[in-house]
């Protein structure tokens, strides 16, 4: 089989990087009771990015070699930004010239090379890749063409057996296989996101059989990858999380927030007003990070948690709406910036939901500017837990989020006074704000963070008594703060 392939994929235009040898790398990895990722030299890496598609406009050259060098130059832009993380599909099915077996079980030259290439080009840039083996929405939307329906030659008479049918788990199991032998070894990939967006629709309405589902795939891919490598990428299994709050009757949190075998937990937060449809950029904020408070009480190891998508999916599938790019840029930057302080990995991983789905130049800077902060906290000695209620600000109309430990903390205010356009006023007039945080007795260095401009803007010593550290800080939209003790 492999050698078919390479036979196969050889014959392709060729001008591209060798296949990935997985050395230049290093590995991300978690550890027990850690909520932050590191790489295995040591080092900590914190997620910055968002989901995107090889059928998308920014990466559509890749298909049958098309333009290679305008794909190295984009990743090198995306680098250049801050981002080190992609979240992609292995098969994305919005279109039928995609899939990466056709029929099933036998994978596609021109896709497999297209992975090939992708990989490499990440090795030689330096950016990772959140994989998921299949897109479950599109899968569902477009099954009459897909190679696993019954009736195309597939396992799966209908997409509601998916995690039910034996026949279709051997698929999906030697789907994941096939990915682990190609692309495994590589320090380009991240993680595995099992399976994406699991859901009841896709076992008849029932969540029984998620903690077993999961298992089956986690060990089969670990067990792969400790044989072939020694060692194994993080995995996580993605979910809908409005799910949570439509079917309270399912037990659908153990198995995202609390599986054994999952290194990180993940759900798709797209809270259905503020986030899916956003009026306004704060409420979209303070909705993010009731989410994450939410989540991170939760999970009992302190594994990592990161939202693996969110957006203005309404405004934009259903109300067919591409949000103003001055409001997007607000909504997106405040939404990445509530789901770092309140414990988050990361500032979470946005799906486009533009059109074209890509980010705007805004978004970008602001990934920049998180990036900028990120050296501002010792993420390997982070023990945090959220602090959103035990922050408090002195002013009204002043939001507040943060979490920290006995050594450091991270905090972050928004002012709510929204305009009419439903963002912050950049030239309003300073308000003075005294935030106050939990804190040690003793000197704390405090470093101000401007996140519209991605810079510095302020430093101080301030010293606690052992209860709260009392911070005065000038606001006129929004601000970060990083608190370590000396």
């Amino acid at each position: 089989m492999f050698r078919e392939l390479e036979a196969a994929c050889s014959s392709e235009k060729s001008a591209a990087p060798e296949a990935p040898a997985g050395t230049a790398l290093p590995w991300v990895q978690t550890r027990p009771g850690h909520p932050y990722f590191f790489t295995e030299d040591g080092r900590p890496w914190t997620p910055i990015g968002q989901n995107d598609a090889i059928s998308w406009v920014e990466f559509e050259s890749l298909f049958r070699r098309r333009d290679l060098v305008a794909v190295e130059r984009h990743l090198r832009w995306l680098k250049a930004h801050g981002v080190n993380c992609l979240r992609l599909m292995l098969e994305y099915a919005q279109v039928r010239h995609r899939y990466i077996e056709k029929p099933t079980g036998r994978f596609v030259p021109a896709m497999v090379q297209l992975w090939d290439d992708l990989f490499a080009l990440c090795e030689r840039v330096g950016m990772r890749i959140l994989l998921t083996p299949v897109d479950t929405f599109w899968t569902w939307i477009h099954w009459r063409w897909h190679p696993w329906n019954k009736a195309n030659g597939g396992p799966l008479a209908h997409p509601s057996d998916t995690l039910l049918c034996a026949e279709t788990r051997d698929v999906i199991k030697g789907r994941l296989d096939f990915a682990v032998r190609r692309w495994g070894g590589s320090g380009a990939l991240f993680a595995w996101d099992l399976w994406n967006e699991i859901h009841p629709a896709q076992a008849r309405d029932t969540a029984d059989c998620f903690g077993e589902f999961i298992r089956d795939l986690s060990s089969h891919v670990r067990k792969l990858e400790m044989q072939l490598y020694g060692r194994a990428h993080p995995q996580t299994v993605s979910l809908f999380g409005p799910e949570l709050w439509l079917k309270p009757h399912l037990e659908l949190r153990e198995p995202i927030y609390r599986h054994p075998d999952l290194d990180f937990a993940s759900i798709h937060i797209y809270q259905q007003g503020a986030i899916d449809k956003p009026r306004n950029t704060v409420d979209a904020a303070r909705a993010m990070a009731d989410i994450v408070a939410m989540s991170l009480g939760e999970i009992r190891d302190q594994r990592p948690f990161l939202d693996t998508e969110h957006g203005p999916i309404h405004s934009f599938k259903d109300k067919h709406k591409t949000l103003p790019a001055p409001f997007d840029d607000e909504y997106f930057r405040h939404m990445q910036w509530a789901h770092l302080a309140s414990g988050g990995a990361g500032g979470g991983m946005r799906w486009p939901n533009r059109k074209p789905h890509t980010l705007t130049p805004g978004m970008r800077e602001a990934q920049r500017g998180l990036s900028e902060f990120l050296p501002l906290i010792d993420w390997n000695r982070f023990d945090r837990r959220c602090w959103n209620d035990r922050i408090s600000v002195s002013a009204a109309k002043v939001d507040a989020f943060g979490c920290g430990d006995d050594r450091q903390a991270l905090l972050w205010a928004m002012r709510k006074d929204v305009r009419k356009d439903g963002t912050l006023d950049p030239e309003a007039t300073p308000r003075q704000v005294e935030l106050r945080c939990p804190a040690r007795s003793g000197e704390h260095q405090v470093t101000l963070f401007d996140t519209r401009r991605g810079r510095v803007v302020g430093q101080r010593r301030l010293t606690s008594n052992g209860d709260d550290l009392h911070i005065d800080v000038e606001l006129r939209t929004d601000l970060a703060v990083a608190v370590r003790r000396i």
